[in-house]
This record gives C-alpha cells, structure tokens and sequence, in this order.
C-alpha cells in the first residue's frame, strides 16, 4: 500500500509511479479484457457489456443488455421451420419403415402427412383453425377489454383488465398445467433416491385420480399439505442441488398456476371488473354462468380441441426424440421444436402460423406472421379509420424455389409486395395481374401489387420494426 501511494523513496531508475502512469489507455485494444474506457462506466468482471446484434465477427454470445435482443439474436439463429419440415415430410413421403426407424413412428408421420392434401377448401378451414388456435384472447369480450384498456385513463381498471387476462390464461391452461404437474412430479419420482421416490409415488397417484375426476380443491390440498410439504423435507435433508431443485422449482411455478386459474379465482378477478361502473355498463350485465360459457365456447378452446395436426407432429416429435427415429430425424424434429418454443415466445408482439401443406401434387411450406393492429389506432385517437393488418409470408413452394410476401390490408384497400425466385421473375407481370384479380373477386381493392426478383430474404424485423419500441416488446435486464 505505502508503494502505491508513493511515499516510500523510489528505487534510481525504476520509479513505477511513473511508469504506470505512462500506459496508454487502450479500449480497443482486443488483447485486454475490460480495458477502461473514459466514456462509459465497465463492469467489475471480465464480461462484455454488451454484443452488438450487427457484430462482423458473427459472435453467438447472449447479449446481455437486452433480453429482447438476446431473443431476437437466437430466433435468427434458430434454423427454420420449412427447412426442417421438408427434410422430414420428404423423408417419409412414400416410406413405410426404413432403418432407424420404428414401424409406429412411420404410421404416425403417414397420418400427418395425409393431413397435408387439401384443397382450396380444406385449406380456409386449416388456416381459420390454425390462427383461431394461435389467439387465445379473441372474440367480443376481450375485443371489449382491449378497447376499454387503450381507451381508460385509469390504473386501476388497467390493472384488473391485466390481472383477468392473466387468470383467465392460466384457467385455459387447466389441462396443460394438469399434464405438467404429472409429469413433472413422475420425472422427481425418478431424480430422487429411491427410497424417497417410493414414497412420493402413491401421492402422485392419487393425484392422477383427483384430477381425472376433475376435483381441483382436493388436487390443491394433496399438492399444497403433502407432495409440496414432503419435498421441502427432502431438500432440507439431502441439500440436493442436482436436477430435483430444478423440478421442483417447475412444480412450484406450475401448482401457483393451477391456483391461479381455479374458476373461482376467474369469477373473483371478473367481478373486480364489473365494479367499475363503465365496465359494468359494456359487459352488459354478463352472470357468472354465462362468463364461463362464453369463455368455454370461445374458438381458442374449440381449435385447441380439434387441432389434430399439431396433435400428431407433436406426438410424432415425442416418439423421435424419445429414440424412435435415427439421428437425422431427431435433429430434425429438434430443429421444429426449438422454432417452435422459439417463435412462439412472449417476446414476439405477432401472431405466427405454419402451413405445410400438399397443394396439386407440390411441396409447400409456408410461415404466416401477422401484426394485428399494425397502426395502433386506439392509441393514436383515429378510431374513425380501418384497422391496418400486416402480413409476412415466407414460403418454399416444390420446384418454384422461396416466396416472401408482404401483404398491408385497411379496410378493402390491399397493398401487396412479393419477392420471388429467378425463375419466377420473367412473369412477374402475369403473377402480378393474377393477384389483382384474386383480390378484386373476393371484393377487395388493389392499391399498389408489385413483384420482382429476390434480393435475400426479408427480415421479420425490417417488416415488422415496432417490435423494437419498447412499449411493444419485453425488454427486461437481470
């Protein structure tokens, strides 16, 4: 310490208080981690602030200013859904059995692949089932409470709008968070030592009947008085920090949940609202009955109940990766999956649909993004214009090459960009008087209908910039 200060006499010739001071700052320099920087304030640790989403090297790091960007960094990097659909529907189309793979997986991938040929009928309905599935939050009523939330000065209706959604979320979850809870609580009866699993497994039995029987009270009581309670005792005993603490952490999220979206925990965040004397006179009077009734014919709860194709990728995805397939079609279905959690995340402000489909003998695989307020009317007080709806399509069709097309709707005026393929490009006039008169028999209005040639792929963020305002997008640091 007295040599840093400088105040023992220094060595002839070797004055490091001196020569300390002549080292040059250098932030750019790359052999130095966390070299000081008079314009910004640097971290205690040796960890890069912050990686630039246009990074020249091509890092793969996190980013860790931004967990938005961080998200929309590893959606870029996430091989796409068309890419690894095809490897697998061409792999199975035609095939019965082959090596590494099960005579059941087989049956399953035909199934799904005899759900692919449709015609221009069958494919409104699967579209229509495919967007109805992807909204959770449609119909009259909650049309009513977005227009009341953009349009109230209030906190506190904002608040109990917020808070109904977020109950009504979990009580459309029930049988979701019921599966969970099983097989969370099956996968514990295995991660601990047997002699502890022993006796977690007739709980989790009778749990698997309560349910089945639909008692949610007596489900909550064994989960909260017993399984939490005998859990609890075994990591105070064992301190195990091994994948049970994950689990069970898991099981906690999912059981707080399952509380969450009781019916009676729904029906009290509702009367919350109709305390409100302006919401009370929109909802029109609505019992307690008829909520429930409206929310369990809604076409979220429907399409969820009849989407057979998800139903059978995602069963066919189980058997794969669960060592039914051989590896080149468990990296594939890992690819699905991962775009699948991926695009499907909190993060992402638009609507995202698959269309795999078989159309007149060809291969087509088609992702759908759609903004559905893309102007935000309400909250820019020009209620007396039509909505704006923006459209993203991106599609490989078999032997034509990759589509992306941009499709701006108000009201009957449509606006319609595509990007095509080389070959393509030398009947852009025709393709593009084809979708004029698509447009004008079904009663709408051509504005501006351009096609040329692709350059490279559009991006979702360059179609869609709003995602990176704040206040449409999770952005929250840890």
């Amino acid at each position: 310490m007295p040599d840093l200060l400088g105040v023992t006499n220094p060595v002839p010739g070797h004055n490091d208080s001196n020569v300390n001071r002549n080292i040059p700052v250098s932030p750019g320099d790359t052999r130095i981690q966390n070299a000081p920087d008079p314009s910004r304030v640097s971290r205690p640790d040796n960890r890069t602030e912050r990686q630039d989403a246009g990074d020249s090297g091509g890092s793969q790091a996190l980013r860790y200013d931004s967990n938005f960007a961080a998200f929309l960094q590893r959606m870029a990097n996430t091989p796409e859904l068309r890419e690894s659909l095809s490897v697998i529907f061409s792999m199975y189309e035609g095939k019965v059995v082959s090596s590494g793979i099960e005579e059941g997986l087989a049956g399953e991938m035909g199934a799904l692949l005899n759900m692919l040929h449709m015609d221009e009928g069958q494919l409104g309905k699967f579209l229509l089932s495919q967007m109805a599935n992807g909204n959770r939050f449609g119909g009259a009523l909650f049309a009513l409470l977005r227009e009341a939330f953009a349009s109230s000065n209030s906190e506190a209706i904002r608040n109990s709008i917020l808070q109904f959604l977020k109950k009504y979320g979990d009580y459309s979850s029930t049988a979701h968070l019921q599966n969970n809870l099983l097989r969370g609580l099956t996968r514990l009866t295995r991660a601990i030592p047997a002699s502890y699993g022993s006796q977690l497994l007739p709980m989790v039995s009778q749990l698997e009947q309560l349910l089945n029987a639909g008692d949610r009270a007596g489900a909550l009581k064994l989960l909260q008085g017993s399984i939490l309670p005998f859990l609890s005792s075994y990591t105070s005993k064992t301190n195990d920090m091994g994948l049970s603490r994950t689990l069970i952490s898991m099981l906690a999220l999912d059981i707080s949940r399952y509380e969450n979206g009781s019916e009676d925990s729904l029906l009290q965040a509702f009367h919350q609202l109709t305390a409100s004397p302006g919401l009370r006179e929109k909802l029109g009077g609505l019992s307690d009955e008829a909520l429930l009734r409206l929310l369990d014919s809604t076409s979220f709860a429907k399409a969820a109940d009849g989407d057979r194709f998800a139903a059978q990728l995602t069963q066919a995805a189980q058997r794969a990766l669960q060592g039914g397939a051989g590896n080149e079609v468990q990296e594939a279905f890992r690819n699905i999956v991962s775009a699948f959690l991926v695009n499907e995340s909190v993060h992402m402000p638009l609507n995202h649909i698959l269309l795999p489909l078989e159309w007149e003998g060809k291969m087509v695989f088609s992702e759908m993004w759609v903004d559905p307020d893309a102007e935000e009317n309400l909250k820019r007080g020009r209620r007396g214009q039509p909505n704006t709806l923006r459209f993203l399509f991106k599609m490989d069709i078999q032997d034509l090459g990759f589509f992306d097309m941009v499709l701006t709707s108000q009201g009957e005026k449509v606006d319609i960009q595509v990007f095509c393929p080389e070959k393509v490009a030398p009947f852009s006039q025709l393709v593009q008087g084809e979708l004029t008169r698509i447009l004008t028999d079904n009663g709408l209005s051509a504005n501006v209908i351009q096609v040329q040639q692709m350059a490279r792929p559009l991006t979702i963020s360059g179609v869609f910039p709003k995602i990176f305002e704040g206040e449409n997008s999770i952005n929250v640091k840890i």
